[in-house]
């Protein structure tokens, strides 16, 4: 397939273009410099530009990025820009995706489990309302902006990703300093639930749901056995041969981090992938001590 991606650079973009490519899949980047050859392509998101002509003929777009929700304080100015960068830039490309006289077969589109806001011990699948507050807010806006190229016959996925655990960056990556250390420790109460999924398995689901003419609309993209904050803590600290005795208190979070603590880090949201476990997805990684523990193996080498 001819795949056009954006995202590429980013710590899933990166790891599913090298996947892709291994496949002899074909890939063309969306970028917002000056583009390096013949596989990249411009865009600008913000001023509303993309040359139709420079993406007909790909058969498939996966859309990933957005700014970061979890750098620092949100501010007016932080929300709008976390808002707009999702937005703007998924209606941009599902309006093109439109026009095109021949249209791509599948439109992949990032989203959130952020969609379900904070739901205490509520087990979450796809049917499951949207919640309430500004990321709920968010990845309504964020799948809704894709309708322009589902009206046209694209079949749309919009990836619910949950906490991706990768080493290397994201969440883990951030985590791992403090916990080396000897500083983690759970966060505020600890009961409240995370929806983490691996990297390796976030790859593989997405290659699934551009593959799997079924799968369409909202997925999660979260392992099968979400974890507590607190049992997440322990699995880490496990994982590591470090005490984790500091718990940071909800208290002191709001009082450093604002809205963000309660929306990103104490928020409660126990989602699990029924439609990509019953579409056939197997996932590998499945038990949050063994995969921690393979993933931190795996960088040491």
């Amino acid at each position: 397939m001819k795949i056009l991606l954006s995202g590429a650079s980013g710590l899933i973009g990166t790891r599913l273009a090298t996947e892709l490519a291994a496949d002899g899949h074909t890939l063309v980047r969306l970028v917002r410099r000056s583009p390096a050859g013949a596989s990249e392509r411009l865009w600008d998101p913000d001023a509303g530009t993309l040359n139709p002509e420079e993406i007909q003929g790909v058969d498939a777009v996966v859309h990933l990025g957005g700014v970061s929700v979890g750098e620092g304080r949100w501010t007016t100015e932080r929300k709008r820009a976390i808002l707009d960068s999702r937005v703007k830039s998924t209606e941009l490309l599902a309006r093109t995706l439109a026009t095109l006289p021949t249209r791509p077969e599948v439109f992949v589109c990032a989203s959130a489990t952020g969609f379900y806001g904070d739901r205490g011990d509520e087990v979450l699948t796809e049917a499951s309302p949207a919640g309430t507050g500004f990321l709920a807010e968010v990845c309504l806006a964020w799948e809704a902006a894709c309708a322009p190229a589902r009206d046209a016959g694209v079949r749309v996925v919009n990836t619910r990703f949950g906490v991706v655990l990768d080493p290397t960056g994201g969440a883990l990556g951030k985590m791992l300093t403090p916990f080396k250390l000897g500083l983690g420790g759970r966060l505020g109460p600890g009961t409240q639930w995370m929806s983490w999924v691996s990297a390796a398995d976030t790859v593989a689901a997405l290659r699934f749901a551009l593959q799997n003419k079924e799968v369409r609309g909202p997925i999660n993209v979260v392992a099968p056995e979400p974890a507590t904050n607190q049992a997440f803590t322990k699995a880490l600290g496990k994982a590591l041969h470090r005490p984790t005795f500091l718990p940071a208190p909800a208290a002191a979070l709001r009082l450093a981090l604002g809205e963000m603590a309660d929306a990103a880090l104490l928020s409660s949201t126990r989602a699990v992938p029924k439609k990509l476990q019953d579409a056939g997805f197997r996932f590998q990684d499945t038990h949050l001590q063994t995969a921690l523990e393979q993933m931190l193996a795996a960088q040491k080498k």
